[in-house]
């Protein structure tokens, strides 16, 4: 890592700041600007939690074992199609953290991972904002809106505004942002959100459809095809003017 950025995007999973970012991150590497993604879930899980859940979303991923061991690997390859310097932190994703009073996993449905983070959870945001003021000093840093109310998303922005509350601007999730009714159950009629759109280059199109391809372990969780990744992310990008950040006045 270098000490200073121009820009840091708080990913919680290793395909996030592709999905929701990639076509800006593009253009500010292209321009010479430096930029750090952090993926804060892109720890290894240990091998012995097992749940009917990890073991459905591990079929359908095609990865068996140490599947973020994979991931981070299609990260990687991302983050290099992108021009980004990459990070990544040691918690495990919310399907193999395990509560400590009882050992047993913390989330084990969609309904959990989409739902309010477990009050376990509270001391590993903290720690989290601990780890985040150690990271190299930016002149601006990205975290999740929270579209779409994922666990992990919600953990990383509460982490994320303990450290820089007020000086944070904010990513929509993608893909869940396609759905009116999630971004609206997050800004609501908070008067002092404002969006704004980020034009993107042709190229810097082109170059995120080649690093979101990168993850392919993801792709059938989202997509059905290369051409429907693209026919739908483009759909999402023309409909706002490009990509869409946020923040709060």
């Amino acid at each position: 890592m270098q000490s200073n950025y121009d820009a840091i995007y708080l990913s919680p999973h290793l395909d996030d700041a592709a999905l929701s970012c990639g076509a800006q991150i593009f253009d500010r590497t292209h321009a010479g600007q430096r930029v750090l993604i952090v993926t804060i879930m892109a720890g290894s899980p240990r091998l012995d939690i097992r749940s009917a859940y990890i073991e459905r979303l591990h079929e359908r991923w095609e990865l068996a074992g140490d599947a973020a061991a994979a991931r981070r690997e299609e990260d990687i390859e991302a983050s290099r199609i992108l021009g980004a310097g990459f990070l990544h932190m040691e918690v495990p994703d919310c399907i193999d953290r395990l509560d400590p009073a009882t050992g047993e996993p913390l989330y084990i449905s969609d309904a959990d991972i989409f739902g309010d983070l477990h009050p376990a959870e509270t001391e590993l945001a903290m720690q989290l904002a601990a780890q985040f003021r150690s990271l190299p000093s930016a002149t601006s840093r990205y975290a999740p809106l929270t579209v779409g109310h994922h666990v992990d998303h919600l953990l990383v922005r509460a982490a994320a505004e303990q450290v820089w509350s007020g000086e944070l601007a904010y990513y929509e999730d993608y893909p869940y942002v396609q759905q009116p009714e999630k971004l609206a159950r997050v800004i609501g009629e908070d008067a002092s959100w404002r969006a704004t759109a980020i034009p993107v280059s042709d190229a810097a199109l082109a170059t995120k459809f080649d690093a979101i391809w990168a993850f392919r372990s993801q792709l059938s969780t989202f997509f059905g095809s290369r051409e429907d990744m693209e026919e739908q992310v483009g759909r999402y990008m023309r409909s706002v003017g490009g990509e869409q950040n946020w923040e709060r006045f």
